[in-house]
């Protein structure tokens, strides 16, 4: 007699509806980055600007991809040098100071690009650019034109945004599929040794 296994069965039933359900809902994440893309694309060609964001993780989407102008009175703490292109596509570094810009508020400055790590010295002042994403949630202001001593940075593009969404989907749907093969041939193989 075939018997199905009661407690096994809803196991697998669980784990491939929580599967299916992720992969749901990464296709409805993939919607909303798409519109988040297009509404950077669209930043990018309006060229308007717009007041640097606080630490405010809404005012920092809305903002990103935006002109953008800050007078960096100071600036506090070490540099950041990372890798990075300059307008030209050639690799170097880009050079980022955390400027204090008033009202207690700072902003990273992505100053320009060397070729070098060491950056050269720059104190300070008004600061034209583009607003791109940072690290963990944050933005800096691309410097456009760069800071004196400084080359012009690679502009940010939006289509360099991960969207990696259907993917995950497609993924997630694929070890459903998986999993109850897997277990349906289980389920064979026990019947046959019975």
């Amino acid at each position: 007699m075939r018997r199905v296994p009661i407690v096994s069965t809803l196991i697998v039933i669980g784990a491939v509806l929580t599967m299916i359900g992720l992969g749901v809902w990464q296709l409805q994440r993939l919607d909303e980055k798409q519109a988040m893309l297009a509404r950077y694309a669209a930043a990018v060609v309006d060229g308007a600007s717009v007041a640097y964001p606080a630490d405010d993780k809404a005012a920092i989407e809305l903002a990103l991809f935006h002109r953008a102008e800050v007078d960096c009175r100071s600036i506090s703490g070490p540099w950041n040098s990372i890798a990075g292109r300059n307008a030209s596509g050639e690799t170097g570094y880009v050079h980022l100071a955390n400027c204090a810009i008033g009202g207690g508020q700072t902003a990273w400055v992505q100053a320009g690009w060397t070729k070098r790590p060491q950056h050269p010295d720059w104190t300070g002042g008004k600061v034209i650019g583009l607003i791109a994403p940072y690290i963990d949630g944050t933005a800096r202001l691309i410097a456009d034109p760069p800071a004196p001593g400084f080359a012009k940075s690679a502009r940010p593009d939006p289509a360099d945004v991960p969207n990696n969404h259907l993917a995950y989907a497609v993924q997630w749907f694929f070890f459903a599929g998986v999993a109850l093969i897997i277990y349906g041939l289980a389920l064979r193989k026990r019947w046959r040794e019975r």
